[in-house]
């Protein structure tokens, strides 16, 4: 039965030592040459108007991540959907119970505000022009 996985083995050590070989080569007889300039970032061959390190709000990286999750477990249902025939009450029901445990996942990140990226309101006092 191991005789079975030599090739794949040989094909991962082929592939790791190949590419050790290019970057030992690439590291050997690269040339070091830069300075600020050349190690500066640049975007679509035009240098940037400003740092290229800015802050970012959390919240559009909480979003994404909501967003992977719940397309990841959508993706679990279609396979439900194809063989939904011969399995069954039992399988339906399993199938709802994660569907449920979904839409609650859901509403609580709702609530919690996990899907608002905007500013967040600040109580300030009423300025009205009287």
């Amino acid at each position: 039965m191991p005789e079975t996985y030599y090739p794949i083995l040989f094909g991962v050590g082929l592939a790791l030592a190949l590419g050790s070989v290019i970057l030992v080569l690439s590291w050997l007889l690269g040339s070091r040459r830069g300075g600020r300039v050349k190690l500066s970032t640049y975007e679509s061959g035009m240098p940037l108007l400003d740092r290229s390190h800015k802050r970012l709000s959390i919240a559009f990286f909480m979003v994404a991540l909501d967003f992977v999750i719940f397309d990841v477990e959508a993706a679990f249902l279609f396979p439900w959907a194809l063989v939904i025939r011969e399995g069954g009450p039992a399988l339906f029901g399993a199938v709802m119970i994660f569907f449920l445990l979904l839409v609650v996942g859901f509403v609580y990140i709702w609530l919690m505000g996990g899907l608002d990226v905007g500013r967040r309101a600040t109580s300030t006092p009423d300025r009205r022009i009287s």
